[in-house]
């Protein structure tokens, strides 16, 4: 409904004919919706996420507020596989033991130390 609406960007009223309609309640004028991080146009031919108020395109969201490899510190695409010990998440390449470099796979014992993995040669004896 042109006229009636008001924008989630910039808070003036929506008296173009067409408008951007983000979430179930929130719209934009077409020039207002844009990622808070890289200023890319956010339209119909692009994902949008929502946090805090502000709009982010996909590559900005997932840099900003994605899960992280505990190890590498960079982000997960929706197609790794990932390994994963208490509330650590790893790439499968870098769930390695930190004292002697090898590569732990699913179903080696190991220990989390703070932050370091510990294969069970390297942490000893279970405690």
């Amino acid at each position: 409904r042109p006229g009636l609406a008001l924008c989630a960007g910039c808070g003036g009223r929506i008296q173009d004919p067409f408008l951007l309609r983000v979430s179930p309640d929130l719209e934009w004028h077409v020039a207002c919706l844009k990622c808070a991080e890289c200023g890319q146009p956010l339209d119909e031919t692009c994902t949008c996420f929502l946090r805090d108020g502000k709009a982010y395109c996909k590559r900005d969201y997932s840099r900003l507020f994605g899960v992280k490899c505990a190890q590498c510190r960079a982000a997960f695409s929706s197609s790794d596989l990932v390994m994963r010990a208490r509330d650590h998440v790893y790439h499968l390449e870098c769930f390695r033991c930190a004292a002697c470099g090898r590569q732990l796979l699913p179903g080696d014992q190991f220990c989390l130390r703070e932050r370091d993995l510990l294969c069970r040669a390297d942490h000893g004896p279970a405690p």
